[in-house]
């Protein structure tokens, strides 16, 4: 008899890291929907009074200058090593190679090309974006302020808004855009939050952006991830034009196009049927002597007053000597009625 092998957890990673034999169908793509275009109405609005807060030196800057004169990586000197190594998690160089990395095995695995494409998107978008805000506003940072109080607009800095939040808000929270599944979804995007908040903080730390930058950073990455639905049919168009490239290429070289791959089905085993032993039977000879009927017994018949008496050895009975044996005159002139 078979029985079902039950999966380890083991099993299961493997079986997941097993490269999928065409596109999962069950992965949806975004969409503008109405509650990310209220949030993307929000994080837009939120934008623009912090760049309206600093333009006018509200309370927001002289916020940034007391942050500053503050110190941060004096007050608390012991944890200086670990924020120089964690903000390397807002640069652009290293955070786009491991998750283009992650990215590409994916594609590989799931037989598309959109996450890669995905992810150029938004690259784009964010330099774009946040290239165009730091060169227009041209803000001085901390390091390099000129008048204390002053919003240091307009002076060639580019630092407003930080490039490091918005990195790693775009970065990591691409993972969370492209999760197959809600679940995934929902803890990526708790994970990218966490992340990009530390990274904020740490360039605060160290000197290298005001509190305000940091938070238009936020915004700025946070307004890239909400418009990414919209440009979904350039990345679905780009994909086919360039699988078709592709094809094309290879018929040219006389490459032949790969057959589809059988999509595995796995069936759960059934326990065999237990065949039961059929009973075993005598062989039959022909030459077998008759039986006498069970109900007979194996000697001549005689009748019961011919039979030998019960010897009193074997019987249970006390003996009677002064009864008369069966069967003789004295039983015969018995009456037959009761006296």
């Amino acid at each position: 008899m078979r029985t079902e092998r039950n999966l380890t957890r083991l099993d299961r990673v493997f079986a997941r890291l097993d490269r999928e034999p065409e596109r999962p169908a069950h992965i949806d793509v975004p969409k503008m929907s109405r509650h990310r275009v209220v949030l993307f109405t929000a994080t837009l609005a939120f934008y623009l009074a912090i760049v309206w807060a600093v333009v006018i030196t509200s309370w927001l800057v002289r916020l940034d200058w007391q942050v500053m004169f503050f110190r941060p990586y004096q007050q608390w000197a012991g944890i200086h090593w670990f924020v120089d190594y964690y903000v390397v998690l807002g640069q652009r160089g290293p955070t786009a190679v491991m998750v283009a990395a992650w990215l590409g095995w994916r594609s590989w695995r799931q037989h598309t090309i959109r996450p890669l494409l995905t992810l150029g998107a938004s690259l784009l978008l964010l330099n774009i974006t946040v290239g165009a805000a730091k060169l227009g506003m041209g803000r001085l940072g901390p390091h390099y302020a000129t008048v204390i109080g002053s919003n240091e607009m307009g002076l060639g800095g580019d630092i407003f808004p930080s490039g490091h939040t918005a990195n790693a808000v775009v970065t990591w929270g691409i993972l969370a855009y492209l999760a197959s599944t809600p679940r995934a979804r929902r803890w990526l995007s708790a994970a990218s939050a966490v992340t990009s908040l530390g990274v904020g903080m740490s360039t605060v730390y160290l000197g290298t952006h005001w509190l305000s930058d940091v938070l238009l950073g936020w915004a700025a990455g946070l307004l890239i991830l909400l418009a990414l639905p919209w440009c979904e049919p350039f990345i679905a168009r780009a994909e086919t034009s360039i699988l078709d490239l592709r094809d094309r290429w290879r018929s040219r070289r006389g490459v032949p196009a790969p057959a589809p791959v059988p999509v595995p089905v796995v069936l759960k085993p059934r326990p065999a049927p237990v065949e039961l032993a059929a009973p075993e039977r005598e062989p039959v000879s022909s030459a077998r002597a008759p039986r006498a009927p069970i109900h007979l017994a194996p000697g001549p018949h005689t009748a019961r007053s011919e039979r030998t008496p019960v010897t009193p050895a074997g019987s249970r009975r006390p003996q009677h000597p002064e009864r008369p044996p069966r069967g003789t005159a004295a039983q015969a002139a018995r009456p037959l009625t009761g006296g």
